[in-house]
């Protein structure tokens, strides 16, 4: 029979109870909604009072000849899963620690907010509410050794990670910049963490680069690039971004490559020449040229669109004709890729996660601790990725060595008129 241990700890934090408690007990509680949550964790809170026992030398109330040291109550814990937040008691030493491994790939991002706010706090540097973001997060009184430590870890893995060798092709390369503020000779300024996501002939997609700087600067687009070629990516054929200035000259000169201006940003920049009233229709108007099955048609249609707006705003008219090019480039590419080509969506939750997780800083004291951190929750996601499906179609991947065939007499899909 299988049983599960429930455990006699410290009387002020869990009262005595039995010795064991037995699985129909538990299966006795399927009734309600946090039944596997209640298993999860006490199987949870095994494995530690196991694993504590092994380093200790010595089970709860034994005396051992052995015994290396002795327990120290517990810390609280939480653990997000699929059956709901897991409340759990790490066990604590007298001498030495003791951090469960089921708990370790969230481990090295903790670390890394503690080393940036340790790292800021020891300069001098303030920041808001580090006092209660260090307690929050449960880690009082480190030394500057130990933080020296930390950063000297992470920042070894981040940049073995950042810094690897890439091979094979890379025929799609999405580009996205979040911004974040640093302190920089006694000022605040921000700058471009620029994320780099690429997939390769295998239909799998990887992170591939990280850089701090100017958005604006052609150079600084040019080195990245350039970085990024001296790794090993090689064979892009499509470059996804938004329209920052200088990097479609560097796309072209670096790269050898076709460049996707963001749709979605696109969109943004061409309602701003309307009336807020005539968005909505305006914004219908130009997604029926999204509808067009191939290039042909989608061209045709964006060139009647764009005659049709024109006679009411001019400078819109002007706007399209400018970013035909530009915007309608994912056409010219597989079918079955199209989805994910025309806009920078595909980085939208990773760089959410990176906002969510840079916010709680606030103001990073230098641009080291901006890739130490940014770089870890690159890494974790790199390695989440690597466990899911094919990003793409592979069957896609044949055609792009191939020219698109442009099927004859498309009908043209035009189901609204621009107001």
């Amino acid at each position: 029979m299988v049983e599960f241990a429930h455990f006699n700890r410290d009387e002020e934090e869990f009262p005595m109870t039995e010795d064991r408690l037995l699985i129909e007990e538990l299966a006795a509680k399927g009734g309600q909604p946090d039944f596997l949550r209640s298993i999860a964790e006490n199987v949870l809170q095994l494995i530690m009072e196991a694993d504590v026992d092994g380093l200790i030398g010595a089970g709860r109330h034994e005396r051992s000849g052995e015994r290396a040291t002795w327990r120290n109550g517990y810390r609280d814990r939480s653990l997000d899963t699929r059956v709901g937040t897991l409340n759990l008691k790490i066990p604590k030493l007298r001498a030495g620690s003791y951090f469960p491994g089921f708990l370790e790939p969230r481990k090295m991002v903790e670390k890394a907010l503690v080393a940036v706010i340790q790292e800021a706090w020891i300069g001098g540097v303030s920041t808001r509410r580090v006092d209660e973001l260090v307690q929050a997060m449960g880690m009082t009184g480190i030394s500057k050794s130990t933080v020296s430590k930390l950063c000297k870890d992470i920042d070894e893995r981040v940049h073995a990670f950042l810094k690897r060798p890439l091979t094979g092709e890379w025929p799609y390369l999405w580009l996205d910049a979040t911004y974040l503020k640093v302190r920089e000779g006694g000022r605040i300024i921000s700058v471009a963490a620029i994320i780099a996501m690429a997939v390769n002939t295998e239909g799998r997609r990887e992170i591939v680069g990280l850089h701090i700087g100017p958005s604006e600067a052609e150079v600084f687009w040019s080195d990245f690039l350039k970085d990024l070629v001296r790794r090993g990516l090689t064979g892009v054929k499509l470059v996804i971004s938004d329209a920052h200035e200088g990097l479609k000259g560097a796309i072209t000169r670096v790269m050898g490559a076709t460049w996707q201006r963001c749709r979605v940003h696109f969109m943004r920049n061409a309602l701003s020449y309307v009336p807020k009233g005539q968005n909505t229709v305006v914004a219908a108007a130009i997604r029926q040229v999204f509808l067009q099955p191939d290039q042909k048609s989608a061209t045709q249609v964006w060139r009647q669109v764009a005659d049709q707006l024109r006679t009411r705003w001019p400078k819109l008219g002007a706007c399209m004709d400018e970013a035909e090019t530009d915007v309608l480039a994912y056409t010219g590419f597989p079918t079955q890729h199209r989805t994910k080509l025309h806009s920078t969506n595909p980085l939208e939750r990773l760089n959410k996660e990176v906002k969510r997780r840079a916010d709680v800083v606030g103001i990073f004291p230098n641009e080291d601790s901006i890739v130490r951190l940014v770089g870890a929750v690159l890494l974790e996601q790199n390695d989440e990725w690597q466990l899911q499906h094919r990003y793409m179609q592979i069957e896609g991947m044949a055609e792009l060595n191939q020219p698109m065939i442009e099927e004859e007499n498309q009908p043209l899909h035009i189901t609204a008129k621009a107001a």
